[in-house]
């Protein structure tokens, strides 16, 4: 138990000294502007860290929760309900972004320039992507170059196939998903390491932005930013947390708190994606199934954009007032479902809302592109109330799916998130009992033990002796 608390109190000195790092960024990017910008790499490098452990980190998950599940139908069952239930928050989303939007008309007092509309030409070039590009690149080009690639969707489409292939494999697939679980803890284990960087990563990423944007910009531009964090707060703790609430019992506060170093690490490096890897951990130490977590995480990066979508309604509002030209009831839906669908797959990248918006402009509504360089100068500091947000309503989402499927140990959830079952920063793999199986599952087990020679350890889910 000691040793235990030791960890603990290690990491928690770690958060402590991203917060250092943030409020240290600060002071440099105001004091010394021109240094702070040439920072910037050590940021970027961070993020790039992390988001080297996401592909083998959801490969890892989806393969051992899918290939344990004895029926594919309850694979297809949680992905359904969380492809359904993410269109409907989008839309709600949607709706509010364009309700406060209409409100508050943020962009009816400032004029374009020749720099800003420079700026937004530059961010329109190239930026679109049609639905069937989309689609065709969620097939990568070969099974290793999902994994090299980078791309979030790929991995989830292989790591579903490999998942599936094991699941009709038997028993004769167990030694394949022992071998995965030892990779898994050593995919974690890196990512532990890495994540004692973050400091460095917070204050050159915190110094490198305040650098480049300066006071002016944040001064004229205050309105907008002002009104998307409230928006966002307004989503997150009213719809979000009375959704939760209802279907659970459960206090969005309680659960936030839960995930507060994740949402530092995304608040230092204005990226979801750097956090991916730590909210798949954190849900299955919550007690969510292996299956539902791998598969609602990983595609709610994807199609849960929340956070994205208030942005594009709100930005797209601001940019055509402040050209002269609003949007009409009709443009605005048409403009901003397009938006959403074209930014599948662009979650937690810094920067990509920036480009769909100009993209989706650009192929809506062109008079409007050089409109987009107004909100250059803020747009990191709205990229990380957009991240939060989508971090927040996919923890959510992978809640909710749980127990709709009765795929989450409510016990065991009361447990952690009261602070009795703490989580493991030193693994970030949990190894507690697994999560609550149906009787169809127990049937299917009685059923094939007889055709499984040797005992199964705690990767698939099946009982293992003493000692494993």
């Amino acid at each position: 138990m000691a040793g235990t608390a030791a960890r603990r109190d290690r990491t928690h000195y770690l958060y402590l000294a991203v917060i250092g790092a943030v409020i240290l960024g600060i002071i440099v990017g105001f004091a010394a502007p021109g240094v702070a910008v040439e920072l910037k790499p050590i940021g970027a490098g961070f993020v790039n860290l992390i988001k080297m452990m996401i592909s083998p980190i959801i490969f890892c998950t989806i393969v051992l929760g899918v290939g344990s599940v004895r029926k594919a139908a309850k694979v297809g069952a949680v992905g359904g309900l969380a492809l359904g239930y993410f269109l409907v928050m989008s839309t709600v989303a949607l709706a509010i972004g364009l309700v406060v939007g209409n409100i508050l008309e943020p962009g009816s007092s400032l004029h374009l320039t020749d720099a800003a509309r420079s700026a937004g030409e530059a961010q329109a070039a190239g930026a679109s992507e049609s639905t069937v590009d989309f689609l065709l690149g969620i097939i990568p080009k070969t099974m290793i170059s999902a994994f090299t690639e980078g791309e979030v969707l790929q991995t989830l489409l292989i790591a579903l196939l490999v998942g599936f292939a094991l699941q009709a494999m038997g028993s004769t697939g167990e030694p394949v998903l022992r071998g995965i679980g030892h990779i898994q803890r050593l995919v974690f284990r890196i990512l532990a390491m890495i994540m004692w960087l973050a400091p460095v990563g917070a204050f050159g990423a915190m110094a490198a932005v305040v650098g480049e944007t300066g006071l002016d910009a944040l001064k004229s531009l205050a309105v907008i930013m002002i009104g998307f964090y409230i928006t966002c707060a307004l989503f997150v703790f009213l719809v979000l947390g009375t959704i939760l609430k209802l279907v659970t019992g459960i206090n969005i506060f309680t659960l936030l708190k839960y995930l507060g170093r994740e949402f530092l690490l995304i608040l230092s490096t204005s990226s979801s994606e750097s956090a991916l890897p730590r909210l798949i951990a954190k849900m299955e130490h919550l007690g969510v199934s292996k299956p539902v977590v791998g598969i609602t995480v990983p595609t709610g990066y994807s199609f849960n954009l929340d956070g994205t979508a208030i942005y594009l309604t709100m930005a797209s509002l601001f940019i055509a007032e402040a050209m002269g030209n609003p949007l009409a009831i009709g443009e605005q839906i048409s403009l901003l479902v397009f938006m959403v669908i074209a930014s599948k797959g662009a979650a937690g990248v810094t920067g990509a809302g920036l480009a769909t918006l100009a993209g989706g402009l650009s192929s809506h509504r062109p008079d409007l592109v050089d409109g987009v360089g107004l909100i250059v100068g803020i747009d990191r500091f709205m990229s990380e109330a957009r991240a939060m947000t989508n971090f927040a309503g996919n923890a959510v989402a992978t809640v909710l799916v749980g127990t709709w499927t009765k795929e989450i140990d409510k016990e065991r959830v009361a447990l952690v998130l009261a602070g009795k079952v703490p989580f493991d920063e030193r693994t970030l793999v949990d190894d507690h009992n697994p999560a609550p199986r149906d009787e169809a599952d127990a049937q299917d087990d009685e059923a094939d033990a007889q055709d499984v020679p040797e005992p199964r350890d705690g990767v698939t889910g099946d009982k293992a002796p003493a000692g494993v």
